[in-house]
């Protein structure tokens, strides 16, 4: 799925996705909506998923959001998830974490893999998506 489902809104503005991106618990938001609830928290923890209350350690745009670069606002944004996706994605959260993120990741993982347009290498994506230092 390379977006939310299309009869669904975002849960912390309650309207229509505006850039959305997915939680590594598979939950969809707004991006800025997102980024606002980490901004309102502890800045050096990850914000937890308002839906299911698990850290959010990787948010991943959608595709329509990642091929919209030109757009000035939508650069900001992209630049504060790969920020965020920086601090606490590289974080070793131990094995529980990792292994509940693994669904996921995987899913992200195959869907890469299927997909020949993808422009970052699939080593670099499988790495990056298995967490492996």
């Amino acid at each position: 799925m390379d977006g939310p489902p299309e009869n669904d809104f975002c849960s912390i503005c309650h309207a229509n996705f505006h850039l959305p991106s997915q939680a590594n618990c598979s939950h969809w938001y707004c991006s800025n909506c997102i980024l606002q609830v980490w901004n309102h928290g502890p800045a050096l923890q990850p914000c937890k998923c308002p839906l299911c209350r698990r850290p959010i350690t990787l948010l991943i745009p959608s595709e329509s959001t990642s091929r919209q670069l030109d757009n000035a606002e939508v650069s900001e944004i992209l630049q504060r998830i790969q920020s965020y996706n920086r601090v606490f994605g590289e974080r070793s959260e131990g094995l529980v974490q990792r292994v509940q993120d693994l669904p996921f990741l995987l899913r992200r993982l195959l869907r890469d893999i299927m997909d020949p347009q993808r422009s970052i290498p699939l080593v670099i994506r499988a790495r990056v998506y298995l967490a492996v230092k």
